[in-house]
């Protein structure tokens, strides 16, 4: 899937936004493939898996597209 990142925290997280989607979707840095948290920036756009996570869906793999 893609999407792209529509926010960022200072501790490591942030929520993707996904065309056709209400729900934004979490991802943590440790599931980062390839680039690092501040290496990403709000606006960029991003490939991912989405996997089950704690509190519901979250992305996974999460890749500059």
């Amino acid at each position: 899937m893609t999407g792209t990142i529509k926010t960022k925290t200072d501790r490591g997280f942030g929520f993707i936004s996904r065309e056709g989607e209400i729900k934004d979707l979490f991802f943590h840095s440790k599931d980062l493939s390839g680039v690092t948290f501040d290496e990403l920036q709000v606006g960029d756009n991003v490939s991912f898996e989405v996997v089950s996570g704690e509190k519901g869906p979250a992305a996974k793999n999460v890749t500059r597209a």
